[in-house]
């Protein structure tokens, strides 16, 4: 069983930046693959940002590339996602979600674990 927790969401104006974290206890945090995922409001549960167990290797969704950068420290048992550049079309609830292998993977029902989301809503 892994906990996760996602905290730093909130309010900014277009053109901010945000920094989100997802705080992992339970198992051995360095076994998963991470993801950030977001959902605005009526859609689906989209990709974000993924990394692989040793951090070395991330992948992006088109639509953040540039602008978001994720990053893990094991040794705090923690994830991270730096957004810049923030657009109104950035709002949604973020998502962190841990994936017991070494791939980055894009669909959410291939992950095993979930944090309980954290609201980030930019305004124009």
């Amino acid at each position: 069983q892994v906990r996760l927790a996602e905290s730093g969401g909130g309010l900014v104006q277009a053109g901010g930046s945000l920094r989100l974290s997802c705080a992992a206890s339970g198992r051995t945090f360095s076994a998963y693959a991470m993801g950030w995922f977001r959902q605005a409001s009526g859609k689906e549960r989209y990709f974000v940002a993924g990394i692989t167990r040793s951090g070395i290797t991330k992948y992006y969704s088109d639509s953040v590339k540039g602008r978001f950068a994720i990053s893990r420290d094991n040794a705090k048992n923690t994830v991270y996602l730096q957004m810049n550049s923030l657009k109104p079309e950035d709002t949604a609830v973020y998502y962190c979600a841990a994936d017991y292998s070494d791939l980055v993977r894009r669909i959410p029902s291939e992950y095993d674990y979930w944090g309980q989301g954290t609201q980030v809503t930019v305004s124009t």
